[in-house]
């Protein structure tokens, strides 16, 4: 395994604690200027994220009604009621966002793909970079302040649906990630940067609960002038 790689999953809980867990949960409460772009109303009420961890599966409840959740994962969206019962489904879901923009309207069952790929992959960082097929390699540490970070760059197999096959992962002196540079592929890929602060321990998996999110600019640097998307994580429990 890659050095930088080792040391930083090793810094958020360890390979052998998350090997012996298989899912997650956590409240999550979202928006940012990006979803108005989509056409989309976001509120900011509190909803139940899970996630399982080896495989890519996401749900997020409440989704459009009380009684509704959706169901991610790669080659399916959902929205089905509590009792499994389906009110939508798409097959292939990826083929929707063929020749999308940044402000091309997102149907429900589109905003349901992105928050569950999103998400999958926030939650399972820097975890997933050890998963079968993802290939890693060290690029040269970023200035950041008084700090120096160390920066991988991974590279996803196509079994893997995430923003973009090459993403940035950056990491502080204690080797927990700070900043997350992707493109979203799904809305004309524009170049994004993610910052992450307030970590906590869950379970003792270390993560953040502060997700912050901009264009990055042509300097490589995120434009914080306005927060395309935000999230913050609260109760997170990994079972």
């Amino acid at each position: 395994m890659n050095e930088l790689l080792a040391k930083a999953i090793e810094a958020h809980g360890g390979e052998s604690l998350w090997s012996s867990y298989d899912q997650v949960e956590a409240t999550i409460v979202s928006g940012g200027g990006f979803f108005a772009l989509k056409g989309i109303v976001q509120d900011d009420e509190p909803r139940t994220m899970k996630a399982l961890l080896h495989s890519e599966w996401a749900s997020v409840a409440p989704y459009g009604a009380a009684d509704q959740r959706s169901v991610f994962t790669p080659d399916r969206i959902a929205v089905e009621r509590t009792d499994g019962s389906v009110v939508a489904e798409r097959l292939s879901p990826h083929d929707s966002f063929a020749g999308h923009q940044m402000h091309t309207p997102w149907d429900a069952l589109q905003r349901a793909y992105f928050n569950g790929e999103a998400l999958w992959t926030y939650l399972t960082s820097p975890f997933l970079l050890a998963m079968p097929g993802v290939r890693v390699e060290e690029l040269d540490p970023w200035a950041e302040g008084d700090e120096t970070w160390r920066v991988l760059r991974a590279y996803f197999p196509g079994s893997i649906e995430t923003h973009s096959a090459v993403q940035e992962f950056y990491f502080g002196d204690d080797f927990l990630l700070r900043r997350h540079d992707y493109r979203v592929n799904i809305a004309g890929g524009f170049p994004a940067a993610q910052v992450m602060t307030e970590y906590t321990d869950a379970g003792g998996i270390k993560l953040p609960t502060r997700r912050r999110a901009f264009v990055r600019g042509p300097d490589s640097r995120p434009v914080t002038e306005l927060a395309m998307i935000w999230i913050d994580l609260s109760d997170i429990r990994f079972s």
